[in-house]
């Protein structure tokens, strides 16, 4: 009788592990070319208002990349995506090369935020391909953004990160998982904070990668950051000896092309790199400053600024128009509305003249590089942000934080700022390393250990002190073969873990 009833136990115990839907039982195989071919996909339908639970829902775009190894572990990674606008189930590709080492035995998730990648994306797409779009920036910008608020099946207010972050953990909840990690990169940081606040019970390891935390007031510190960068690619430029020989005074030049630029912005003739349009534009400062701003996020493309600075000396923008159409093939994949909809909630109102002026005073910038979005702000709808969203999140969760040194948005002090509130956490700063440090093959085997050893207690750093910045381009051939010997070989601070100045 005993006998039996063992059998009868353990008989039911087999039925309800076989009946137990593993997360991907809930997806299907993906139908697309945007995904990898073992890729799962699915949707998980939210209220567009948590709140009132009532009206309008949403289909959350699902993917998941299942661990390789049968003996999988049980806590995924959960892939945030940056922007804010970015969808993260386009990223997917690249999320598994990036990741693969994850992979082997944890499942990697990625969701599309509501208003990105095919949850109700908020997109609004610009004419970059055209001349005219550059020579007309601002106001073709300003009244695209009006068109396209104008067309939204959207209750804009909805779509805040801290909502966003209530939805994230229903799609935990949906597909299964108890416990997760965490990856999030830029605007991926501050979601992945709010996640903390709002779901820390939830989280194994987080990992934070060029940190914009909630009280950043985007795009208030652009002009000072960039101008940061910048100095550090002119020092770094001028103590490498190919790069000073070839661009001699390097910073003065720049600030006298800007000064020069002011007054009297030539009209010169150009060819569009990618469409073959002949034309001309108007070579003004904000083209040049914005350009300059935006190549700095990588220190590959930022090997290029001298060289097209001196060509723009000359009134050639050949080289100013090659770097400005360098990141439009992923422009498809950045909902602009769903951007505007987060910082113009987030950050606008705590944004003033004042304080605009003040911190682009003394840059090469200006206000250039945030004027557009200020002025979408003046008339895009604003959620409601309780005065706590800004405080800062503290959390006993393990926590690897990463900066580029010579990041142009997200620099180290952000990231030290954020440390300084969670005790169990690591603070990296990679020499002469851009925006998302964690991109390097030297992040990547420290995040992979990280996630492994679920502790930055002992974790193995020592591949930090050799990255530098790529070497400088002093002629159309690329770098000289000696450059680079003296790039970025500084010891950054924010290499600690917590309690040792971290």
């Amino acid at each position: 009788m005993r006998q039996l009833l063992l059998l009868a136990v353990l008989s039911l115990a087999g039925c309800a592990q076989s009946t137990q839907l593993s997360a991907i039982d809930r997806l299907k195989p993906c139908a697309g070319d945007d995904t990898p071919t073992d890729a799962y996909c699915g949707t998980l339908k939210v209220f567009e208002n948590r709140q009132t639970k009532q009206g309008r829902q949403i289909d959350l775009n699902i993917v998941i990349l299942p661990a390789l190894s049968p003996d999988s572990k049980p806590d995924p990674l959960f892939f945030l995506a940056g922007g804010p606008g970015q969808g993260a189930a386009k990223m997917s590709r690249v999320v598994r090369e990036l990741f693969r080492r994850v992979q082997t035995d944890r499942d990697i998730v990625l969701v599309d935020q509501r208003g990105t990648g095919k949850s109700n994306p908020l997109e609004c797409r610009f004419d970059d391909d055209s001349l005219k779009m550059i020579n007309e920036a601002e106001t073709a910008g300003i009244e695209r953004l009006k068109t396209c608020l104008s067309g939204y099946d959207a209750d804009l207010t909805q779509y805040t990160t801290t909502i966003a972050m209530d939805d994230l953990d229903d799609v935990r909840a949906f597909l299964g998982y108890d416990r997760i990690n965490l990856y999030g990169g830029s605007y991926g940081t501050r979601a992945g904070l709010v996640y903390l606040r709002q779901h820390g019970d939830r989280v194994r390891t987080a990992v934070l990668d060029g940190v914009a935390p909630t009280n950043m007031r985007l795009p208030l510190f652009f002009p000072r950051d960039v101008q940061r960068a910048l100095d550090l690619l002119l020092k770094d430029c001028d103590s490498d000896e190919p790069c000073r020989a070839a661009y001699p005074n390097l910073g003065a030049r720049l600030a006298a092309l800007m000064e020069r630029l002011k007054r009297e912005p030539p009209l010169v003739k150009v060819t569009h790199p990618r469409t073959g349009e002949i034309g001309e534009i108007r070579l003004e400062p904000r083209i040049v400053a914005n350009v300059i701003a935006a190549t700095l996020y990588s220190p590959m493309a930022s090997a290029l600024i001298p060289a097209v600075v001196a060509r723009a000396e000359q009134n050639d923008a050949q080289g100013v128009l090659a770097l400005a159409t360098m990141g439009d093939a992923a422009e498809p994949n950045m909902s602009t509305g769903m951007q505007l909809s987060v910082i113009c909630a987030e950050d606008g109102p705590r944004v003033t003249d004042e304080d605009a002026a003040k911190e682009s005073a003394g840059t090469l910038f200006g206000e250039y590089v945030m004027r557009t979005q200020r002025l979408a702000c003046a008339f895009w709808p604003r959620g409601k942000v309780d005065a706590a969203f800004y405080e800062p999140v503290t959390s006993p969760v393990p926590t690897l934080v990463l900066s580029g040194e010579v990041d142009p948005v997200t620099p180290p002090v952000w990231g030290e700022q954020v440390a300084a509130h969670l005790p169990a956490s690591k603070h990296l700063v990679m020499p002469g390393t851009g925006h998302t440090a964690g991109s390097t093959g030297c992040g990547l085997r420290i995040i992979r250990s990280f996630i492994d050893k679920g502790t930055t207690d002992g974790l193995d750093t020592a591949c930090v002190a050799a990255v530098h910045r790529p070497p400088f381009f002093v002629s159309p051939a690329g770098p000289d073969p000696t450059s680079g010997k003296n790039l970025s070989r500084r010891s950054p601070a924010g290499n600690s873990a917590k309690g040792e100045g971290g």
